[in-house]
């Protein structure tokens, strides 16, 4: 049994691995409106098409040291970092009795990691939370919430995530003719209110909000940045969903401190 239990995580690591793979596709393409499908992977650089053995996850970087095989120039640490960090949630999250619900656990635990890996890395560098993103997140909540929760658990929860801070979004617009939160920070707000209930989202609402103004002042007062800055808000919306549910535990201590 114990050789059984083992042999699955090597393999859902694996998984993990190439999954971590094919979100680097995802965060280098979605932002420039490329397709996730079509091309074959390509330098960056040179433009040359990569083959296959180039995209060993992690292991590939290693060999190469760092550097495209063609044009020699520099691979971003990124790239096996992602890889690995997928890997790393996969071998966390793999289930260690292997049925129909473990497996479905799994599969959208796994799924919404990746989720908010994709969102935080791409919020960073591009200021933006994809649709794509957010409509595949959709797609895999609403079953997940429709099976396991009470209709207005995620009903009032998806209401009150989206039209909140949409609400806030159009108020401030009237008053100081800037936009506060983007339509994605919105959307995803949304998403998660259908996974944490009324309850749970107004907690997402107010910590992330919270923290994102504490580290805003702080960059500030550090000359990092100033108010006029493009201030990506989405990783500290992903950072207090992420703790909520796969740490409710700290969460909840967090929450009543």
């Amino acid at each position: 049994l114990m050789s059984v239990v083992i042999l699955t995580k090597i393999f859902i690591t694996i998984f993990g691995l190439l999954v971590g793979s094919f979100l680097n596709v995802v965060i280098y393409r979605l932002p420039r409106g490329e397709s996730v499908v079509f091309p074959r992977s390509a330098c960056p650089k040179c433009k040359n098409q990569l083959k296959w053995y180039h995209n060993i996850p992690v292991l590939s970087y290693l060999l190469l040291r760092g550097k495209c095989s063609y044009c020699n120039n520099k691979i971003s640490i990124r790239y096996p970092l992602i890889e690995l960090l997928s890997g790393i949630f996969a071998f966390l999250l793999a289930p260690e009795i292997i049925n129909v619900y473990e497996l479905t656990a799994f599969a959208f635990n796994f799924s919404l990691a990746c989720i908010f890996l994709a969102h935080f890395v791409i919020d960073v560098e591009h200021q933006i939370l994809p649709d794509k993103i957010n409509i595949y997140f959709l797609i895999i909540t609403l079953p997940f919430v429709i099976m396991n929760y009470p209709l207005g658990h995620w009903l009032i929860g998806g209401l009150i995530g989206f039209l909140g801070p949409f609400l806030i979004t159009v108020a401030f617009y009237k008053l100081k003719g800037q936009v506060g939160l983007g339509g994605g920070d919105i959307k995803l707000y949304g998403i998660l209110g259908l996974l944490f209930g009324p309850v749970g989202i107004l907690n997402t609402i107010f910590l992330s909000c919270a923290l994102g103004a504490v580290i805003g002042l702080i960059l500030i007062a550090l000359k990092k940045m100033d108010r006029n800055t493009p201030f990506a808000f989405g990783p500290f919306i992903i950072i207090v969903a992420a703790m909520q549910y796969f740490f409710p535990y700290l969460f909840s201590l967090l929450n009543f401190i």
